[in-house]
């Protein structure tokens, strides 16, 4: 498997190349030269790490220690049970897919676990290290560091948006101690920290003297390990290889999601990619009408993990859309950067035939759906898998079963629980006095020299 640049101006390289790397050296983010065509027959019925080795297999096939990596990365331990993701079956053709086992209680860990496994791997081969760059909106950076932490030759430093994250979040994070992990509180939104990681990867020199990556869905190795479970959803919704499912996905980044359209492209019967953005609805603006048009300020809502306007993993998409012509998506960011905004409306019909749909919730909407999910089925969901639910109903079609994407534990939003239900949510075991915990944190201004400077500090080179 050969890796191209969304740009087009990279080399293109073999999966263990870009591993360690991020961005590629042009700029874009990388995606497979062809997308392979699975088995559905040969996969139904799998273990999940067995399934796992199947489905990335083609796409790490220069990784020989894979099968091995991937045992440990889905250990029963670390999600509490074989199944890794199993579904519950709310109703009759209405699905949840339980992404959240993991050791952060949220669906980032399920991609997290597996990429430590993968960078320690590469790094034992050569004795080298690797400095992570990393920005959350909320969980990416607690699976990321809780993955990465004491994992030889590896350090984290992670941004996050300061004050806009939950109390849950923060603390998970915050409270590590451990002398590799490093916490960066921006001034600022999510957006921001984004940029600030793309600033410091496009220092060439910087970049390559502090051996600088990335655990962000914006590293390849991410979005491949979230295709599995699109599998296992469907596999656990259906009894024939040639029913049709639709999945409704709570999206930001745009990183999950698109681990979807992946999935449909290597043969999975999806019918529906419902995506399901919160009041920050640049991607629901566009599937709506082709343009997309960044916000200048970011919301903070009540899903805060999805209070995004830059897209990371949309320029994937947009790549596919225009052909795979690299000069016509450099073209299009310009625009971006110049404008604000760029409009494919014209490509309104290749738009259609991609499978998305979409819509958006408000913090009512939210609530409500909290409210009758308990009520219905007696089952608490967080804000952002509630959004999810909302959307997700909204394009329901008889006779073609809908899994909902999971995002996280309602134990990391007690205040949006609180004033859903009027009480707690239940917390796992291990958790119950985590804000308490002392938190280590540096909080800094929007400005990629003071994040470089901070590096230099802990990872002078």
């Amino acid at each position: 498997m050969r890796y191209v640049s969304t740009r087009g101006e990279a080399p293109p390289r073999r999966f263990g190349e870009i591993l360690l790397e991020g961005l590629a050296p042009d700029g874009g983010l990388y995606v497979p030269d062809s997308i392979p065509r699975a088995d559905l027959a040969a996969l139904r019925g799998r273990r999940y790490p067995d399934l796992a080795c199947e489905v990335l297999r083609p796409f790490m096939d220069d990784v020989p220690e894979l099968p091995a990596l991937v045992a440990r990365a889905y250990s029963a331990d670390a999600f509490g049970g074989e199944e890794v993701t199993p579904l519950a079956t709310l109703e009759p053709g209405l699905h949840l897919l339980r992404l959240s086992n993991g050791p952060t209680l949220a669906f980032k860990d399920v991609a997290m676990r597996l990429l430590a496994e993968l960078f320690e791997n590469a790094l034992s081969r050569g004795g080298a290290t690797l400095n992570i760059l990393g920005a959350t909106s909320g969980d990416t950076g607690s699976a990321a560091e809780h993955a990465m932490r004491g994992k030889r030759g590896i350090r984290v430093f992670m941004l996050s948006p300061h004050a806009r994250m939950s109390e849950f979040q923060r603390a998970q994070m915050y409270s590590l101690q451990d002398p590799n992990i490093h916490n960066l509180a921006v001034k600022g939104s999510f957006d921001d920290c984004q940029d600030l990681v793309k600033a410091v990867n496009a220092d060439a020199p910087f970049k390559r003297r502090h051996h600088i990556g990335a655990v962000n869905s914006i590293n390849w190795a991410r979005v491949a390990a979230q295709v599995v479970y699109y599998f296992k959803g469907y596999f656990a919704a259906t009894s024939s290889n040639h029913q049709e499912v639709s999945f409704a996905v709570p999206s930001g980044n745009f990183g999950n999601v698109y681990a979807g359209y992946v999935a449909r492209a290597m043969g999975l019967p999806l019918r529906r990619l419902i995506l399901a953005t919160n009041e920050n609805d640049v991607l629901d603006e566009f599937f709506r009408s082709g343009r997309y048009r960044v916000r200048r300020d970011v919301q903070a809502t009540s899903s805060p993990s999805m209070d995004i306007s830059k897209a990371s993993n949309f320029e994937r998409y947009v790549f596919d859309l225009v052909g795979r012509d690299g000069a016509r998506v450099q073209a299009l960011w310009r625009e971006l950067g110049a404008r604000g905004e760029f409009d494919l409306s014209a490509l309104g019909e290749r738009i259609a035939g991609s499978a998305f749909v979409s819509g958006r919730s408000t913090h009512a909407d939210r609530l409500a759906t909290i409210r009758e999910v308990h009520r219905r089925h007696g089952v608490v969901v967080d804000p952002h898998t509630a959004c999810g639910i909302k959307v997700g109903l909204e394009h329901r079609e008889a006779g073609v079963p809908l899994v909902c994407l999971e995002t996280a534990l309602p134990a990391k939003f007690g205040e949006t629980i609180r004033e859903a239900l009027g009480r707690e949510p239940d917390r796992p075991a291990g958790f119950e006095s985590l804000e308490r915990r002392p938190q280590c944190y540096e909080v800094i201004a929007v400005d990629a020299q003071a994040v470089k400077a901070h590096i230099l500090r802990h990872a002078p080179g």
